[in-house]
């Protein structure tokens, strides 16, 4: 090798080691700078800048590739870091301007600040938002810009250990811009008492939303508009609106995050057939509406989430939505486990027990595949069709133990619903109570002393062939409004 090859080499490998340049440094402030802004003009790509801890009356542009790090470890505080905690971006207010606390650029980290005080933070509009479950909002677009905190504006970079808090609009903003990567790493932030969402990713943009905590922000703890990020192991909790909320085309994955006690849905899901995210692995519990709610024909995939003891279904779907819903454990709810009204969905391997009313509910005009479910010890009745829904139901497990007036299986007011090879288990009026038309093939119906095992009022007919009938003191009350096929 030539000694000039020699020297060109050595210098990519230094290039390589040191991404930065070859001259990286660290800075101090105030030591070397007496505000964060002067360091970082300043400072070259690959610099890294260490603040004290004090109060910074300022809102800050960073540099591509700059690090912004307050100073001390990662000991827990109160709300966060006790570093984020003692090193605050103080916007001033509405005096400070329209920019938002921080806006972020390429490559840029910023690690373990608080950001507050950008814009107006309104207490009287928030609480009368939070007393009303929010109904007094406008339909805003989740995630809506405004004048965040900090935000990030078709770059891809690391908000990181930040804590934000009363702010006049979304905590933590996120948008892509056309023809770039807006790819953020979003987490172990905390967002609080935030005026819009606490944190929103919106157009395009594709960030990893994982490990943060929102609560009591005026909109959903962690909103998506027409964005696809991977929200991943979040705390939200305490939002006027939905812990998450999933909207306009966004087809984000939300998986093993924690929704509780929002004054909305757990996660709620709208606004039109291209919102299709992927909603896994949850924890949905004690919210003041749904656990998990789809509506404005919205088409997620909903899997393997846990729902309970929310104030209406553990997962609701209305308005024409259209989502699968399949291996999820509903408990204790106040309303049904799983519940539609003019919806389409497909239920499929789910597990509904102890809800206050309805295993399953196929209300309205909605349509379901019913399949492979289990439907145990829900206080009125395993699976409920009334009002002209239509239903599909093969292989499912229903079971209710004890007396009672409701039947297990209701099919009500001119519903539809063919019943294949279901069991159907347990005490009531009946297995069965018809007013509407049934098909019923090779199910096994076994009673505790009841007074039939099909219970058709006068404007029910049955179609039957091939079921199994027991415990009961009639199979079925009215043998002339039932067609026997094969039997």
């Amino acid at each position: 090798m030539t000694k000039k090859r020699r020297y060109w080499t050595s210098l990519i490998l230094i290039a390589i080691a040191c991404p930065g340049g070859l001259t990286a440094r660290e800075w101090q402030v105030p030591e070397n700078a007496p505000t964060i802004q002067a360091a970082i003009d300043q400072a070259d790509p690959g610099d890294l800048i260490l603040v004290a801890p004090g109060t910074y009356g300022e809102r800050i542009r960073l540099k591509p590739r700059i690090t912004l790090r307050s100073q001390g470890d990662d000991t827990a505080g109160k709300t966060g870091l006790k570093r984020a905690e003692a090193t605050i971006i103080d916007g001033g207010g509405e005096s400070g301007g329209e920019a938002p606390g921080v806006i972020m650029a390429e490559g840029a980290i910023l690690d373990g600040f608080t950001v507050t005080n950008v814009g107006t933070y309104d207490e009287a509009k928030w609480q009368q938002a939070w007393d009303v479950k929010g109904a007094n909002q406008s339909h805003e677009h989740i995630g809506h810009f405004g004048t965040p905190g900090i935000a990030v504006t078709g770059v891809t970079c690391s908000i990181l250990n930040n804590i934000v808090h009363h702010i006049s609009a979304t905590g933590i903003a996120i948008q892509g811009e056309k023809g770039k990567r807006c790819a953020p790493l979003v987490s172990g932030n905390v967002c609080y008492r935030n005026m819009g969402g606490g944190i929103g990713s919106m157009k395009g943009s594709t960030a990893i939303i994982d490990g943060n905590t929102c609560y009591e922000n005026f909109y959903a703890g962690i909103g998506h508009d027409n964005a696809s990020p991977l929200v991943t192991n979040n705390d939200c909790y305490k939002n006027v609106r939905a812990g998450i909320g999933v909207s306009e085309g966004s087809c984000a994955i939300v998986r093993g995050n924690r929704c509780y006690q929002n004054r909305r849905a757990g996660i709620g899901i709208r606004t039109g057939e291209t919102t299709r995210p992927i909603i896994e692995d949850n924890d949905c519990y004690e919210n003041e509406m749904a656990g998990i709610g789809v509506e404005e024909e919205a088409a997620p995939i909903i899997r393997n989430n846990r729902c309970h003891h929310n104030l209406l279904a553990g997962i609701g779907c209305q308005e024409h939505a259209n989502p699968i819903i399949d291996g999820n454990h509903c408990y204790e709810n106040k309303a049904a486990g799983i519940g539609t009204e003019s919806a389409s969905a497909l239920i499929r391997g789910n597990r509904c027990e102890k809800n206050a009313t309805t295993g399953i509910g196929i209300n309205g005009s909605s349509t379901a595949l019913v399949i492979g479910n289990t439907c145990e010890e829900n206080r009125l009745v395993a699976i409920g069709i009334p009002n002209g829904g239509q239903a599909l139901l093969h292989g499912n497990t229903f079971v209710r133990t004890g007396g009672g007036m409701p039947p297990i299986v209701a099919i009500l007011n001119g519903a539809n619903a063919t019943l294949i090879d279901n069991t159907i288990r347990g005490g009531g009026v009946g297995a069965i109570m018809l007013d509407g038309e049934l098909t019923a093939i090779g199910n096994t119906i076994v009673g505790q002393d009841g007074g039939s095992g099909i219970v058709i009022r006068e404007k029910g007919h049955a179609t039957l062939s091939g079921n199994t009938i027991t415990g009961y003191k009639k199979p079925v009350n009215d043998p002339t409004k039932a067609t026997m096929v094969g039997d």
